[in-house]
């Protein structure tokens, strides 16, 4: 990490056209601070957390649950097969959702995305064998177009504070190191199957930045 900061440090990354300040204009030093005025930059920083915690989690604890006696039972080989559904699901979905949102405004998508990973999450839960296999391996086709579409929507009317919002919804993706260590402190307390409650959680979230994002005005952009 430290080889990273210095090399960073060191060249020269590009200027997004369009987003930087008038030649001769000084940034103003309240600009670190100022990119939080915006509710939905922030909330979709939360977004992004969620969205790539939630996904990783679930694919760290596949093969896992498929093998709880409870569920299906398998065979470490033999759950790796579905776990590369899983993923390749998300794959599919990413073309397909290209697609569908020329037609559907994104925070819809996003909104029913979000609602059909709760809905098969809380299946996965309830039932056992290949209804509660297939149905958490669906996940990953609800999960592909979520990554660029909170990043699109929480990136919507920044003006020149774009780059800066940019670097707080990469930093965001730490989720994905802290939701599946909090997702494994509920499964040793309570059983694997019942620890899919922290993703189907973090989707309920993003059900709600998907339907409430457009009303997050956030403060005039100068």
């Amino acid at each position: 990490m430290l080889l990273l900061v210095a090399f960073f440090s060191w060249i020269r990354l590009p200027v997004i056209p369009g987003h930087q300040l008038a030649p001769g204009a000084e940034a103003n030093k309240s600009d670190v601070f100022s990119i939080w005025r915006f509710p939905r930059l922030t909330l979709g920083a939360v977004a992004i957390f969620a969205y790539v915690g939630a996904e990783v989690a679930i694919g760290s604890f596949l093969v896992s649950f498929f093998g709880e006696p409870s569920v299906a039972e398998m065979r470490p080989l033999e759950a790796a097969h579905f776990v590369s559904y899983y993923w390749g699901g998300a794959m599919l979905g990413r073309f397909a959702g290209a697609l569908l949102l020329r037609y559907i405004p994104a925070n819809k998508m996003l909104a029913v995305c979000g609602l059909g990973s709760v809905v098969l999450i809380v299946a996965a839960m309830l039932f056992s064998g290949l209804v509660a296999v297939w149905a958490i391996v669906a996940v990953g086709l609800c999960n592909s177009i979520m990554f660029p579409t909170i990043f699109s929507l929480a990136l919507r009317g920044l003006g020149r504070h774009t780059s800066q919002g940019s670097g707080v919804l990469c930093m965001a993706i730490v989720g994905g190191a802290m939701i599946p260590l909090m997702q494994g402190v509920l499964a040793d307390n309570a059983g694997i199957q019942l620890s899919f409650l922290v993703p189907m959680l973090c989707y309920c979230y993003i059900v709600y930045y998907g339907a409430f994002s457009p009303t997050l005005r956030g403060a005039a952009v100068e």
